[in-house]
């Protein structure tokens, strides 16, 4: 229950909450059975449908975008007119340019500006939704976890974490590789960051979860009533870490927002926006890059084998791994005034998508053969999944050393790590993700 709030004022949120539709789910409902690009007039082609990522079909969508559309204007009935952004030049144009595209608005497709949106619904903005100087002043308070002397302090701590999670796993048979190594290797750093109970790390994989979860009939979530639930109940959670970490604080993230200057004197509920950023960015991020890997080595085997013959590229396959997965799928900017990107118009107040995952596998930057993992590729680290700009992601070091160190870890005790059938994928057009990766391992002898 939302504090302060009668039953039966209560009920009534609940009720708009339960009728209330989002642009993600507005366009999932449309169906499962998306044409293959070739078969859609251009403006028929809307990449935001979860089903194609689920089912892993996203790829001709784009390609075809980027050939004859990069600024590709569509429009829904929830969220008005949007754009989708696939070149990697005009993506990293709208990405670097926050006072015309601003964050302000919300990451996400949102709503169209003017809906008014139950009052249930907590509305609260992590620093990735804000513009300068608001963005600058609160990201500032936790930047210090990814600096260099940080990243080196953790790195014995990952590494020994790793060695652990890997030599616990059973030989011989089939093992859910998400469930058993990434959810494990993400939420045993997440709780390290937090100084989070460790007997509770789970519960920041199933919040980070909730978060872009899409409503749907046996899903994670079934309604928006739902989410706010679950959401309540992190907030009550962290009440209690807060004040302990007012009262005695250390040197985890949660302290660093109970006692930076520009976050010290927000309440708990205020702060959920930017403990789920954190969450999200460390858990949902990693956790499908370390799936993924596996994924693609499996996928292009010669690529593996390369891996396997020289552990030196490992370092460079580290950024192009990333490149190829892309976590998160894209990043909504609002325009702020009339302007033009591609030779298209731009209305204030249109939604601009970047999508990061098209941008990746633009053909102009990074090849012919962007589609696939070339752990050679020379400008791998051009790519664009941490973003650009004043949102560059602040934990990108992080997690080129979580992937690293596991990938070393890997190759040194592993003959293979072998891919038994396609993942199940996660239903968003947001998280780029795996929610299960069957596999086996074979140990050195």
């Amino acid at each position: 229950m939302v504090q302060g709030m009668s039953d039966t004022a209560t009920d009534a949120a609940t009720a708009d909450l339960n009728d209330f539709k989002n642009p993600e789910q507005e366009m999932a409902e449309k169906g499962a059975s998306v044409p293959a690009a070739a078969d859609l007039a251009l403006e028929e082609i809307n990449p935001l449908n979860a089903h194609l990522f689920q089912q892993h079909r996203w790829h001709d969508h784009f390609a075809r975008l980027r050939a004859e559309d990069p600024v590709h204007l569509n429009e829904l009935e929830t969220a008005g007119r949007y754009w989708s952004v696939t070149k990697y030049a005009d993506v990293k144009a709208v990405d670097g340019d926050w006072k015309t595209y601003s964050s302000d608005f919300g990451i996400t497709l949102g709503v169209k500006v003017g809906t008014v949106l139950p009052d249930a619904m907590y509305q609260t903005k992590p620093f990735i939704a804000m513009d300068p100087p608001e963005q600058t002043v609160q990201r500032k308070t936790v930047r210090g976890i990814s600096a260099p002397s940080s990243l080196k302090n953790l790195e014995a701590q990952v590494r020994e974490r790793t060695i652990t999670v890997l030599d616990s796993l059973p030989e011989g048979e089939t093992f859910d590789w998400v469930d058993k190594v990434s959810i494990e290797l993400t939420t045993i750093l997440l709780a390290t960051l937090f100084d989070f109970p460790f007997e509770d790390r789970r519960k920041l994989t199933h919040w980070s979860d909730v978060v872009f979860a899409i409503p749907e009939p046996g899903g994670l979530i079934e309604s928006h009533a739902q989410r706010q639930q679950e959401l309540a109940e992190c907030v009550e959670y962290f009440e209690g870490l807060w004040e302990e970490r007012r009262q005695e604080p250390g040197h985890d993230l949660v302290s660093m927002l109970a006692h930076g200057e520009g976050t010290k004197d927000m309440a708990a509920a205020e702060h959920l926006g930017n403990l789920l950023l954190l969450i999200v960015g460390g858990n949902d991020t990693t956790r499908n890059t370390m799936s993924g890997s596996v994924y693609a080595l499996n996928k292009f085997p010669d690529q593996y084998d390369k891996l396997i013959a020289d552990p030196g590229l490992i370092p460079q396959a580290v950024p192009e791994i990333i490149r190829w997965q892309t976590p998160l799928s894209y990043m909504r900017r609002t325009a702020t005034c009339d302007t033009e990107l591609g030779g298209k118009q731009i209305r204030k107040h249109d939604q601009m998508l970047m999508w990061y995952v098209s941008a990746n596998r633009d053909e102009d930057v990074f090849g012919d053969d962007a589609n696939r993992i070339n752990v050679e590729r020379p400008n791998a680290d051009r790519h664009l999944s941490f973003g650009y700009g004043v949102h560059f992601c602040m934990g990108s070091r992080l997690a080129e050393l979580q992937l690293r160190i596991l990938w070393e870890e890997i190759l040194g005790r592993f003959e293979r790590v072998e891919v038994q059938d396609e993942p199940v994928r996660t239903f968003s057009s947001f998280v780029n993700g795996y929610q299960s990766l069957p596999v086996t391992v074979t140990r050195r002898r």
